[in-house]
């Protein structure tokens, strides 16, 4: 399902316009995405967990020329799906 899709289908099922949907959607994105950057998680009951860590840095290589390199570590986002949501897959 890509974005517009979902927007229709939150429209369909709150009885609301596709404008009001796409705010809301908006809106989301924007508050968990301004959370993560602040460190915090992010949890919404029934669907999962959204967090942010720090991955280690590794050893790579240089696809050209095979040297070794080193790939810094950096901030990545983690998302945890609760028992709710596995439950019904």
């Amino acid at each position: 399902m890509k974005k517009n899709e979902l927007i229709e289908q939150m429209a369909i099922r709150a009885g609301i316009s596709k404008a009001s949907a796409q705010k809301a959607m908006e809106a989301f994105i924007e508050s968990t995405s301004k959370s993560l950057q602040n460190g915090d998680k992010v949890s919404l009951g029934g669907f999962g967990t959204w967090s942010v860590y720090m991955s280690a840095k590794r050893l790579g290589r240089n696809p050209k020329t095979g040297e070794p390199i080193t790939i810094a570590s950096k901030n990545r986002i983690k998302f945890k799906a609760s028992t709710q949501l596995l439950s019904t897959l």
